[in-house]
């Protein structure tokens, strides 16, 4: 077999934080979306159920917590925190999707979320 590609996807990872420009979003909060696709190279957890040839979901998932609980005015400096750190952390991610959506936006009309996504890979 040839593999191809290998992602792996944490669908709506939900954070209660504090990013906004707005002094009310810093102060009250909002809810976020983080939708993250990365590939790496696990192609050993393919042919063996050994935890230490892949990357532990739950482990990237306490890197993205950790970042989103770090008030920011922009989502963009967010993403790229996060971005930074999960390519520091997991020397096998080799590229990543990050996208940040912030639920009901504090500006007029009727918007679902307002969304950040950065596309990257390691150097």
């Amino acid at each position: 077999m040839k593999i191809e590609a290998m992602k792996i996807t944490l669908h709506e990872m939900r954070f209660y934080a504090y990013h906004g420009v707005f002094p009310q979003e810093q102060r009250v909060g909002n809810q976020f979306v983080v939708e993250l696709t990365f590939w790496a190279d696990v192609a050993g957890s393919v042919h063996s159920d050994k935890l230490e040839k892949t990357i532990s979901y739950a482990d990237v998932y306490e890197v993205v917590k950790a970042e989103m609980a770090i008030p920011s005015r922009l989502l963009e400096h967010v993403v790229g925190r996060i971005s930074e750190r999960l390519f520091a952390t997991f020397p096998r991610m080799q590229r990543l999707a990050l996208t940040l959506s912030k639920c009901n936006p504090p500006f007029p009309g009727e918007v679902q979320s307002a969304a950040f996504t950065l596309e990257a890979s390691r150097d």
